[in-house]
């Protein structure tokens, strides 16, 4: 068995949450508010994560929802799942599960992904 060594990071380069989420001081982060990181997870730098973009209207406040022990890969960008529905434009919440790995440079924009998902380099879901 081939075993890598580990990745080190920065530490000067993240902010650590109560709850071990590690945020890159060089990812952006629209509507902080609307964002729920589950524990332990990774931003890493250049990530764009848009929880400014949600529905009008009363509720619905959580946009988007990474689980627990995820890895946002360096240039990502994240985003709610959009539709026009009888010429109404609306934004979805998005919903992550746990051990997911976004690959870096990813576009995710999907209503939800499950538990234990690895997303490849330079996709677009």
């Amino acid at each position: 068995m081939n075993l890598q060594p580990p990745i080190r990071y920065n530490k000067a380069e993240y902010i650590e949450t109560d709850t071990g989420n590690k945020v890159s001081r060089r990812a952006t982060i629209a509507g902080p508010q609307n964002i729920i990181l589950g524990g332990k997870t990774i931003i890493s730098g250049s990530a764009i994560i848009r929880g400014d973009l949600r529905r009008t209207g009363p509720g619905h406040a959580v946009v988007i929802s990474l689980g627990r022990y995820c890895l946002v890969g360096e240039g990502c960008v994240i985003r709610p799942p959009y539709k026009t529905y009888r010429g109404n434009f609306n934004y979805y919440p998005m919903k992550i599960g746990d051990f997911v790995h976004v690959g870096a440079n990813t576009i995710v924009e999907a209503a939800t992904i499950g538990n234990c998902v690895e997303i490849g380099k330079n996709c677009v879901i």
